[in-house]
């Protein structure tokens, strides 16, 4: 049995998952649209410049979240995932996963952004597991910060180390599908990387790795 392991944005789907869900909050009046996206969207051109870090960029767009229950931004997440995410599943990526599935593979989605909202997303998919960054709770309520592993970049590797550490069947071989430059330290760990939409660096590393490069635009 073999283990595919997914990133989300711009891997599965044709967006950044954050910053549409920072639109679908404001459009849900949790957040001001005039003042937060002008700025989310300038963190994430730094970001993909790395320029800033997660933990930054969390520190912003996690804020309207603050004050919220559990409970209440998943029910949300799940009707994001419907009317927003859903349609931008990219074909390509939904036939990918089938193939894993048909091969008897187990299939893991890892992403950064925060966990409700990969597992909601994952379920439109009928994906079982997925990782993400965590928030902490207190009062039964989210603070607007993270806690435990961030799940990106090294991060990526040590969270998939504790989810693979409670799995009962080990996976013989892992595969990783990702598009940025960021995953490159989990691409570099797994039996076989495939480059997806690369960015301009990570299709740099693919190809003089030799790894497998893959256009699901």
């Amino acid at each position: 049995m073999a283990l595919a392991i997914f990133d989300l944005d711009e891997t599965l789907i044709a967006g950044n998952s954050p910053s549409l869900w920072g639109r679908y909050l404001g459009a849900q009046g949790w957040l001001d649209l005039e003042q937060f996206v002008p700025r989310e969207q300038a963190m994430v051109r730094l970001y993909a410049e790395r320029q800033l870090t997660l933990e930054d960029y969390l520190a912003f767009t996690l804020q309207p979240l603050a004050g919220r229950t559990p409970a209440e931004c998943r029910a949300l997440a799940d009707r994001f995932a419907v009317e927003v995410i859903a349609p931008l599943f990219y074909a390509e990526a939904l036939q990918c996963l089938e193939r894993h599935r048909e091969a008897g593979d187990q299939i893991l989605v890892i992403s950064a952004t925060q966990r409700f909202l990969v597992e909601a997303i994952c379920a439109q998919l009928d994906i079982q597991h997925a990782l993400g960054t965590d928030m902490e709770v207190i009062d039964g309520r989210y603070t607007g910060l993270t806690q435990g592993i961030l799940t990106y970049r090294e991060g990526k590797i040590a969270a998939l180390h504790a989810w693979q550490r409670q799995q009962s069947r080990p996976a013989e071989t892992c595969h990783f599908y990702s598009d940025s430059q960021n995953d490159l330290p989990l691409l570099c760990a797994v039996d076989v990387p495939h480059a997806v939409n690369p960015d301009a660096t990570l299709r740099a590393h693919a190809e003089a790795q030799g790894w497998d490069i893959l256009d699901w635009r």
